[in-house]
């Protein structure tokens, strides 16, 4: 639990039955399915629910009768974003409204036609950005950098329920052939997305302050965005009440080759949206290895 696994909660069985209820019953009898599924999460997931209480009551302050109760709505919430991203992807998009904040900052970097960086983290529900992006002025294309370590069963069934993604993935490569992947894409004005909480035992990795303790974030982001001259913005897509979201567009200020500053700054902005959301951040593993042996 002391790093990531690269692979995300949930079963083939269960992403099938909330297909199935999405699709026959309506999203809001899904949530109602999902109090069930939540329970179950709550009550079997010791070692996840162990972290989150962690997240919760020791780093976020909370008392520990409300981090229990948190942590039951941690998953409730989460299972939410991943019925929402269903139905958005399966073309139920007209079900839901949004707010952008910070819009112009993507049009800016647009327009300067040298494509940009957007680091996110794993908190809302970023992956359904490109369905509300169309207030951006002209083309764009959005890479997504990431590992190939999903459940590749899960991947290939939502895939095949879901209109095509427009979204283009850039896998991380041992021989760092990614690295021409993203240099090209920037050549074509086209957008960079990383995500910058998540890391694994033996890559690089930065130390920095994070909600008052050392935490290690993964170097590369880091170090990718504050080499490649172009434009910086941290976006998040958080779940607000009802079928609502609010996306956030912040622009960092990178100073060439420094990745510790611009870590900084992330873990700053990471911080602010964390007060908002505290329930949307999806990081079930021990991020600040409290509980490593």
């Amino acid at each position: 639990m002391s790093e990531w696994d690269g692979k995300s909660k949930g079963t083939l069985l269960g992403y099938r039955i909330f297909v199935f209820c999405i699709k026959y019953l309506g999203i809001r009898v899904s949530y109602f399915v999902l109090y069930f599924v939540a329970s179950y999460y709550f009550l079997f997931l010791k070692k996840t629910n162990r972290v989150t209480f962690y997240y919760l009551h020791n780093r976020m302050g909370y008392s520990r009768s409300k981090a229990r109760r948190m942590v039951f709505m941690s998953y409730f919430t989460f299972g939410q974003t991943l019925i929402d991203k269903t139905a958005i992807s399966a073309g139920m998009r007209d079900r839901f409204t949004y707010e952008f904040d910070g819009v112009e900052k993507l049009n800016e970097m647009l327009a300067n036609k040298k494509g940009g960086v957007l680091i996110s983290a794993h908190m809302g529900n970023f992956e359904i950005a490109e369905y509300f992006l169309g207030e951006l002025e002209g083309r764009f294309q959005i890479n997504l950098v990431t590992s190939d370590m999903e459940h590749r069963a899960i991947k290939e069934y939502l895939e095949s329920i879901s209109s095509k993604s427009a979204i283009k993935f850039i896998i991380i490569k041992e021989d760092l052939s990614h690295i021409y992947e993203i240099n090209k894409a920037l050549a074509d004005n086209e957008l960079i997305c990383l995500t910058g909480d998540r890391y694994f035992e033996g890559v690089k990795c930065l130390s920095e302050p994070f909600l008052g303790k050392e935490a290690n974030f993964p170097a590369g982001p880091f170090l990718i965005a504050s080499r490649l001259k172009v434009p910086v913005v941290f976006v998040y897509v958080m779940k607000e009440a009802k079928l609502h979201y609010h996306l956030y567009a912040r622009e960092a200020e990178v100073k060439h080759r420094d990745e510790k500053a611009l870590l900084k700054a992330y873990v700053e902005s990471l911080e602010s949206m964390l007060k908002r959301y505290p329930l949307q951040w999806f990081n079930y593993f021990d991020f600040w290895q409290a509980f490593k042996k």
